[in-house]
Parts: C-alpha cells; sequence; structure tokens
C-alpha cells in the first residue's frame, strides 16, 4: 500500500547521476543543439567538458538536457531574484494631520512633508481635525485641501476627494511619479552623493548632517491611526475652554 509521509517536493532540476532516462536531446555549453544522443554519452561529454549535464526540460520526450556549471548557474539565478526583489514596488500610504485654522509656518513645514512623500512616489492621505466649534465650519477644511492640492499639483493629484469622516476631513493624494521611477532616482541621487563624497569628504559630510535619512519620522508626519502627543494633550483643553 502506497503512503505519502510529507516532506516538500524538490524543484530543482535533476543533474548528472540524477537523471534517469535511457537518452536525451542534448544542448552545448554554448546553446548548440548536439542532438538526441544516449545518456551515457552525454555524460561523457560532460565529463571532458568538466560541466554538469543538467535536465531543463523534463517534460520533452526526450528530455532537454544542457552542459553547464551549474553551481554558477544557481548563483546567477540567485543574483537575478535578489535584483528583481530590490527593484519591487510597494505602494505606501503616508498620513499628514492638519487644523483647520493652521499657523502659515506650520502649514510651509507639513506642505513640505507632503511634497517629499509625492517625490518618494508615495500617495499621502490628508486628515483635518476639527474640534470643538470648529466642527459646523467645515469649508474651512474644505478649503484648506484644496489649497493644499493646488500647491502640489506639480508632483500629486487628488486621487480621493475631500470627504467628512465623524470630526475628520480626509483627502488622499496621488503621486504622478511611479514608485519605481522614484525609487531610480533616488538609487542616482545615493551614487552621485557618494562620488561627491569621495571627491569633497569634508563638504559631502556636512550636508549629510542636515539631511533626514529615509525611515525617519520628520517633524508632524505620523503614520495611519497613529495620534501625536501634541494632539491628544491639545484636545482636553480645547473642551474645558468651551464648557
Amino acid at each position: 500500500m502506497w503512503c505519502y509521509r510529507g516532506g516538500s517536493i524538490s524543484t530543482e532540476p535533476r543533474i548528472n547521476d540524477r537523471i534517469r532516462v535511457p537518452e536525451v536531446r542534448l544542448v552545448g555549453p554554448s546553446g548548440e543543439q548536439v542532438g538526441i544522443v544516449p545518456l551515457a554519452k552525454a555524460l561523457e561529454l560532460a565529463q571532458e567538458y568538466d560541466l554538469d549535464l543538467v535536465e531543463v526540460a523534463a517534460s520533452a520526450r526526450p528530455p532537454v538536457c544542457k552542459l553547464m556549471d551549474y553551481g554558477k548557474f544557481k548563483y546567477e539565478s540567485a543574483m537575478k531574484a535578489r535584483e528583481a526583489r530590490k527593484n519591487q514596488a510597494h505602494t505606501v500610504i503616508k498620513e499628514m494631520k492638519l487644523r483647520p485654522k493652521i499657523d502659515p509656518h506650520d502649514y510651509d513645514t507639513k506642505k513640505g512633508h507632503v511634497v517629499r512623500f509625492l517625490k518618494q512616489g508615495d500617495k499621502v492621505k490628508i486628515t483635518i481635525m476639527f474640534r470643538g466649534r470648529e466642527q459646523s465650519r467645515p469649508e474651512l477644511g474644505y478649503r484648506l485641501l484644496q489649497r493644499l492640492a493646488s500647491d502640489v499639483e506639480d508632483l500629486g493629484f487628488v486621487e480621493s476627494n475631500p470627504k467628512q469622516d465623524g470630526r475628520n476631513m480626509i483627502m488622499v493624494l496621488g503621486p504622478h511619479k511611479k514608485k519605481t521611477e522614484a525609487m531610480a532616482e533616488a538609487r542616482e541621487a545615493q551614487a552621485a552623493r557618494k562620488a561627491e563624497a569621495k571627491a569633497n569628504p569634508g563638504r559631502s559630510q556636512n550636508a549629510a548632517d542636515g539631511e533626514i535619512t529615509e525611515g525617519e519620522t520628520a517633524e508632524g508626519e505620523t503614520s495611519e491611526g497613529e495620534t501625536s502627543e501634541a494632539e491628544t494633550a491639545e484636545a482636553p483643553a480645547e473642551a474645558s475652554a468651551e464648557a
């Protein structure tokens, strides 16, 4: 009685003595077609070239085998897969929170963060937070969102129009630039900075000290579902003032 005991199924091709067929369609080291030859002859040629006999098309009749350096082939395949993962683009939604009566300086600062996110190819969720009597003036939040969308229209577009969500008003901005394009430009800029660092070590170090590195949280930036300490402390104070 046959019984399956589990375990993973190997996805690696059969090589050399693990190939169990009487004959194969052989491909040479440079991709040339040798033709159908007995397995013993193919293994003999593999030894002669100091290469491996690798089954590259097991479902063919007869199976197709190629003479190659299998260790080198596996290494190059792993490097290609690693590079493909490195270039994958993941959609990220950043969030920026504002108040309807935001100070001009704070507005400029937060707009700068929105500009940076859009340049990176990320979407930005803009949240206007209403407190107390501000809830009766939703037009203030709408005008502020329209102003912000107009200020960054060269970098992004309104993907989701402003809408009221409880005591908040939300709008989503999408970048004109694709994430893959932004990543490519970032790598080019990083390479340029490294080249400049080698040419002018002192000057490049001073410039690097003032930069915000990727992954570092900028002032005014919060992730979705997160509220800053200043905003949390601000609510009770306003509530007591209105009372």
